[in-house]
């Protein structure tokens, strides 16, 4: 009997592959700190706090594979990113270590490389340019999972999520949207392959407008098959200007780029 487990299945991206997902392994094993309500068939529910490291050795034990999605999906200060970005990645392949899993789909960000500009188009090899302590966690996390295929042998696709939305809303969007379809076919496929090692993929759909060259990932057989292009003439798109010298413009991170310290601002 096969079970996948889900983490973070309670936030936007985590909700609609709690559905998507469903049925493709016998057993579905949904996980978030917040309550997730009911079982659904081919379910089981587990309530976890991922910085609790006795609690995500439970919460693995049995699992064959990993889509880890859970953790602080925003900027926050650095005492919540540290519980459920740091401590809880390296619980999560800890726990898959202990348990015998040997591949997971980790989710990683776009803001790890928020600081390039726009015109820079990217690769797998690109170096880290975080634009907030949220993408300092999730290069952490990519680190971690470097480390555990190195060592371990555990296998890990990094995904750079970009904008994982029903759609776009603004001319940064449309170059870094990838739909819950798109997405859902690549979990498919990293776990269908016959072999991952540790790759980074960045999350995006097959948009016209791209930052973003998945070429160093190609063995592994995705193709998107969404565009952003369907969405070129909404009203939110056209009525997007933005100023071509606003950082928000200038780099990759968008808005994240000029905020400033978490904790400056939320005092």
């Amino acid at each position: 009997m096969s079970r996948l487990l889900l983490t973070g299945a309670g936030g936007k991206v985590g909700s609609e592959l709690r559905k998507s997902l469903n049925g493709w392994k016998d057993i579905i094993r949904v996980s978030d700190i917040a309550n997730l309500g009911e079982a659904r068939d081919g379910e089981e529910v587990v309530e976890c706090d991922l910085g609790d490291k006795d609690a995500v050795m439970k919460l693995v034990e049995g699992c064959d594979i990993i889509v880890h999605l859970g953790g602080q999906s925003v900027e926050h200060s650095f005492e919540t990113i540290l519980n459920a970005n740091i401590k809880g990645v390296y619980n999560i392949y800890e726990a898959a270590r202990i348990h015998g899993v040997k591949r997971i789909l980790f989710a990683s960000s776009n803001h790890v490389t928020g600081f390039h500009n726009q015109e820079t188009l990217l690769d797998a090899k690109s170096e880290f340019r975080p634009d907030s302590m949220y993408g300092v966690s999730k290069g952490y996390g990519e680190l971690l999972a470097r480390y555990y295929w190195d060592k371990f042998g555990i296998e890990t696709a990094a995904v750079r999520i970009g904008y994982c939305f029903p759609r776009p809303t603004n001319k940064r969007t449309m170059s870094i949207w990838m739909s819950f379809n798109d997405f859902t076919s690549m979990i498919k496929q990293v776990f269908e392959t016959s072999r991952v090692g540790y790759t980074v993929i960045y999350g995006a759909s097959n948009n016209k407008q791209r930052w973003w060259d998945n070429h160093l990932s190609s063995y592994i057989g995705w193709q998107p098959e969404d565009s952003s292009e369907e969405f070129a003439n909404d009203s939110e798109v056209l009525k997007d200007t933005p100023d071509p010298l606003h950082p928000d413009t200038k780099y990759q991170g968008g808005f994240w780029t000029s905020n400033g310290a978490w904790e400056d601002e939320n005092k």
